[in-house]
C-alpha cells in the first residue's frame, strides 16, 4: 500500500509533523532571563508612558498591545534583525501611520475588512522599503484600522514613545545580562573569507525568503557548526583508519647498505625493524645513520657515510655492520584502535615523524607518518565543510 503524498511531494505523516512545534533550544537560565526581561521591559514602558500621559492632557490610551509582541522579540530574540532598535521604533511607528492613512482613505467605503487588509499590507510594504520589518508593526497598523484611530499624533504618542522606551529597556537589560543589543547586522568581510561571503550571498539570494537571523550570525553559526563537525570527525578517527598498511621493514641482521638503499629508493625516513614473528624490535631512521657515521658537521660527510655503509671483510669489524647495531630500540608505538587525536601532541610537540601501529599479538600492522596525519586532517576538514 502506497503512502499518500501531499502536492509538494511530502508524505502525509511528514506533512502533518510540520505542524508540531520544535523544542526551544535554550536552558532554564535563558528562559528565566527572557521572562524577567519581558516583565521589566513592559512594566517600565507602561509606567513611564502612563506618567507621560499627563503631558498629553491625560490621554486615555498610554500603552498599545503590539508592545507585548515587540517585547518578545527584544528580550527573547535580541539577535533577530526584527528585534533591532530601528525595526522596533520605525516598524511600529511607520505601520501605525500607514494604518491611519489607510483608514482615512477608505473611510467612505464602509468596508472594514478591506481597510484591515490594506492597512497590514501597506505596513509590510513600508517596513520592507525602510528596512524595518517588525512583525508587531502589522498589529500596530491593524490596531489603527479596527479601532478607527484617525489622529496621526497617536502614532507618536503612545506608539513611538512606547517603542523608544521598550528599546531603551531592552538595551539596558540585555547589556546587563550579557546579550549584545543592538546586535550588529552588518560587518565587513575579512579578505580571506571573500569567497565564503560570496557563496553565502549567492545561497541567500537563491533562497529568496526573509530569515529571522542576520547574515553574519548565520555565517558565524555555519562556521561554528563546521568546526564542531570537524572536531567530531577527528575524534572518531582511529589509527587503523589512516595508517599506511603497505610496510617496508628490515630485520636485525639486515646490512646497513641494504637498509640505506631502501630509504633512498622508497623515499622514506624510517624503517621498522621486526623479528620473525613481525613483532617490532626497533626502528632505524636517517638520524640513526648520521649518528652512527658521526656526522656532527658537513666536513667529510660523503666519505664518512660511505665508510659506514661499506661492508668490512672478515669476521671482525670496528664499526656497525647491520641494522640492529644502530637502530633505536625504544620506540613509541600505538595500537590500531587508539584514537588519532591522542597522537596529535606526539607529532606536534615531541618531534615524532612516524609512529608504528601494532595489532593483535603485538605484531606490526601499520605506520602513521606526518603525511598520513595531514591527509587525515584534510579529509576531516573537507567532510566538515
Amino acid at each position: 500500500m502506497n503512502t499518500p503524498q501531499r502536492p509538494d511531494g511530502a508524505t502525509a505523516p511528514a506533512w502533518w509533523r510540520a505542524f508540531l512545534p520544535a523544542r526551544t533550544p535554550i536552558n532554564a537560565r535563558e528562559r528565566l532571563r527572557t521572562v524577567v526581561g519581558g516583565l521589566l521591559g513592559i512594566a517600565l514602558t507602561a509606567l513611564l508612558s502612563h506618567l507621560a500621559s499627563r503631558v498629553f492632557g491625560g490621554a486615555a490610551v498610554w500603552l498599545v498591545a503590539p508592545m507585548g509582541a515587540s517585547a518578545v522579540l527584544v528580550f527573547a530574540a535580541p539577535a533577530s534583525p526584527m528585534a533591532q532598535p530601528w525595526a522596533v521604533v520605525a516598524g511600529n511607528t511607520v505601520s501605525a501611520l500607514v494604518g491611519i492613512a489607510v483608514l482615512l482613505l477608505t473611510a467612505g467605503l464602509g468596508l472594514p475588512e478591506l481597510t484591515a487588509g490594506l492597512a497590514v499590507a501597506g505596513a509590510i510594504a513600508a517596513m520592507l522599503a525602510l528596512r524595518c520589518l517588525h512583525p508587531p508593526g502589522g498589529a500596530s497598523a491593524l490596531l489603527m484600522a479596527l479601532n478607527g484611530i484617525s489622529n496621526p499624533l497617536f502614532a507618536f504618542y503612545p506608539v513611538l514613545l512606547n517603542s523608544v522606551l521598550l528599546v531603551a529597556a531592552g538595551i539596558a537589560y540585555n547589556h546587563a545580562t550579557r546579550r549584545p543589543y543592538p546586535h550588529s547586522q552588518q560587518t565587513l568581510p575579512k579578505p580571506a573569507e571573500a569567497g565564503l561571503d560570496a557563496d553565502l550571498d549567492a545561497v541567500l539570494a537563491h533562497y529568496n525568503q526573509v530569515l529571522d537571523i542576520s547574515r553574519d550570525d548565520l555565517k558565524a553559526l555555519l562556521a561554528e557548526t563546521s568546526l564542531r563537525s570537524y572536531q567530531r570527525q577527528l575524534a572518531e578517527l582511529r589509527c587503523s583508519d589512516v595508517m599506511s598498511r603497505t610496510l617496508i621493514t628490515v630485520e636485525f641482521g639486515t646490512p646497513l647498505q641494504e637498509a640505506w638503499s631502501l630509504l633512498r629508493e622508497k623515499r622514506i625516513k624510517a624503517l621498522p625493524v621486526v623479528d620473525n614473528f613481525q613483532r617490532l624490535v626497533g626502528i632505524v631512521t636517517l638520524a640513526d645513520f648520521m649518528r652512527a657515521a658521526e656526522l656532527d658537521d658537513f666536513e667529510g660527510m660523503d666519505s664518512k657515510l660511505r665508510q659506514l655503509l661499506r661492508p668490512t671483510p672478515g669476521p671482525n669489524s670496528s664499526k656497525p655492520e647491520v641494522v640492529g647495531q644502530i637502530m633505536t630500540r625504544k620506540v613509541r608505538v600505538a595500537s590500531e584502535q587508539r584514537h588519532l587525536a591522542e597522537l596529535l601532541p606526539l607529532f606536534g610537540s615531541t618531534g615524532h615523524h612516524h609512529i608504528p601501529i601494532i595489532g593483535a599479538g603485538e605484531r606490526l600492522v601499520g605506520i602513521i607518518t606526518q603525511s598520513d596525519l595531514v591527509t587525515a586532517l584534510s579529509r576531516a576538514g573537507q567532510g566538515a565543510g
